[in-house]
């Protein structure tokens, strides 16, 4: 049997079509995370990790972060001055767009956190599509369309504010594979937010954004990275000890305040 056989397996009834196992704690909310996603409320890990990030698990930051790398609250560089504005921190997050734990992960921990250190730390989003979630490439491809528009963070917010509409099948907690369905709801997504549709779908099926897209999974391979969402604070892998998101959440906001007073 397959790892992803046994995975599902021990699932059960959620279906979620699991990913491989790793060290990181999202890995362990895995079973819960579409019941996060559509009832909310408290949410379990399955186990407990070292909150302390050991030193294997700091990365090169130039691998974390390319010059290019979508970012969903720094400003565009200042063509006068050619800087841009320097955050003293950076949480770079690689992440699945049909990944339920992400899904949870967004609506429990990152979402607020952007809003309440967006004047201080820098969001980086990676790019870690799954093949065992079967529209994750395709809410990629969008997302980086988007990208090409100067339209990033609109669409990431929209992918997932709209999680349960385009990544779950009706009426279940498993994740779809109505590519369909997915495409007509991200061109009005695309269209929402004012994008030139005709581009977008042009960009979406260009080699450019494929190109981006691998280039992301490899730099995450490279990082050690098997699983999503999985998040660096400033190299650093992020790994919590906590029971729920309530717990994730005060860890991860104690790391960042520990680097920002520094």
């Amino acid at each position: 049997m397959s790892q992803q056989e046994r995975t599902s397996k021990k699932i059960g009834s959620l279906k979620t079509g699991r990913w491989r196992p790793s060290a990181n704690v999202v890995m362990t909310v895995a079973v819960l995370a579409v019941a996060a996603v559509i009832i909310g409320g408290a949410i379990l890990f399955g186990g407990k990790h070292n909150s302390s990030a050991s030193h294997s698990d700091s990365v090169d930051p130039a691998i974390l972060r390319r010059p290019d790398s979508n970012t969903l609250n720094e400003k565009p560089r200042d063509e006068a001055s050619n800087t841009t504005a320097v955050k003293k921190v950076t949480l770079v997050e690689f992440l699945d767009f049909q990944c339920p734990a992400c899904a949870a992960y967004y609506d429990n921990v990152t979402r607020k956190l952007e809003q309440d250190y967006s004047d201080r730390v820098t969001f980086v989003t990676r790019n870690f599509p799954l093949d065992v979630h079967p529209l994750a490439m395709l809410a990629a491809r969008s997302a980086e369309a988007a990208a090409l528009q100067g339209k990033y963070p609109q669409m990431y917010h929209a992918l997932y504010n709209n999680y349960r509409s385009w990544a779950l099948n009706s009426g279940a907690g498993n994740v779809s594979s109505d590519q369909q369905r997915a495409s007509k709801l991200f061109d009005s997504y695309a269209q929402q937010i004012g994008l030139n549709l005709e581009r977008f779908h042009r960009d979406m099926s260009s080699t450019q954004v494929q190109q981006r897209i691998e280039r992301d999974r490899a730099d995450g391979k490279t990082a050690g990275v098997a699983s999503t969402p999985t998040l660096f604070v400033d190299g650093t892998k992020f790994d919590p000890s906590g029971n729920s998101f309530a717990d994730v959440n005060r860890e991860l906001r104690k790391v960042l305040d520990k680097e920002l007073a520094k």
